[in-house]
């Protein structure tokens, strides 16, 4: 039998559980002729603000021996012209399921950009994102301190007409205490974990790799802590959990459903092939074929002690 590769969470149905993360597919219409969007369970957008955002100056990406440091610093058109240019492009690819990650510095930023957001069509969810290291304020703040994450999920919770995901820093003392704070703020699922706080330094200039001196910290090296920090949450909550950190093959995948996600999202990988995605979809088909795996989803939280 043909697995049947398709799971659901917030009320929305993907095809499959691989997500493109934000930030790795732009806004998705500028990738439609490297990566065949609609074969994805859906994409976030790149981070999007209430107004456009320059970035933090360069050098802003700097490879380390298992992962990436990025301090892009949430550059955006803003999410008028989101609205405006990008989303109607969006509407013409058939079958994609489309989620804007939200950005602001203030609640009130949040709240006016979810404002202008509700305004679009063809957008399934917004994924809130209150866990970015890589800007001067704001993000993380709400991340880490439980009093200030309930008061932005509520507020997002209450002026967003769609399904609500948090997405979380990996960067405290308990990823459950705050995955149970946005649960009971009102996320309808959460998303974890977001780039550790990291830097590098040059020996021979004695200068930092990366401008901003911070970065966030992707991909292989912190896939251990990320499946550990899932499993964690799912603890200690009740909603989804979709997870991020360092996949690349079909077996991350599998790997982090056990611990607990319904769903993941692919970062890093899709800069040293934007094709990754796809590669690790048809990669899930065959392992579930090869395991006997007849619905993907029943492996969800299904780890053994």
């Amino acid at each position: 039998m043909t697995p049947d590769l398709k799971v659901s969470f917030a009320g929305i149905e993907f095809k499959n559980p691989v997500i493109a993360a934000s930030g790795t597919f732009a806004y998705g219409v500028e990738f439609e002729d490297v990566v065949h969007l609609n074969q994805l369970g859906g994409f976030v957008v790149k981070g999007l603000s209430r107004e456009p955002m320059i970035g933090n100056p360069p050098p802003r990406l700097y490879e380390t021996a298992a992962g990436m440091l990025n301090a892009i610093g949430l550059q955006n058109i803003g999410a008028r012209a989101f609205v405006d240019e990008k989303l109607p492009k969006l509407r013409e690819i058939k079958d994609i399921v489309v989620i804007a990650n939200v950005f602001g510095y203030t609640r009130e930023d949040y709240e006016h950009t979810i404002q202008i957001l509700n305004e679009g069509e063809g957008i399934a969810a917004y994924e809130l994102n209150v866990s970015c290291p890589n800007t001067q304020h704001g993000g993380i703040q709400f991340g880490s301190d439980p009093r200030c994450l309930d008061e932005v999920v509520a507020t997002a919770k209450h002026f967003s007409q769609r399904p609500l995901i948090v997405k979380l820093s990996p960067n405290v003392t308990s990823i459950g205490q705050m995955a149970h704070v946005a649960q009971e703020a009102g996320a309808d699922a959460v998303s974890l974990v977001n780039t550790f706080v990291a830097m590098a330094i040059d020996v021979e200039t004695r200068k930092p790799r990366i401008a901003n001196v911070t970065a966030g910290l992707s991909g292989p090296a912190i896939k251990p802590i990320a499946v550990r920090m899932v499993y964690e949450a799912s603890q200690s909550v009740q909603i989804p959990i979709i997870g991020m950190g360092g996949i690349s093959t079909a077996e991350d995948v599998i790997e982090f459903m056990l611990a607990g996600a319904t769903a993941v999202q692919v970062g890093t990988a899709n800069y040293w092939d934007p094709r990754a995605t796809e590669k690790i979809v048809a990669e899930l088909r065959d392992w579930c074929e090869h395991h006997q795996v007849t619905r993907l989803a029943e492996l969800t939280g299904a780890m053994t002690l």
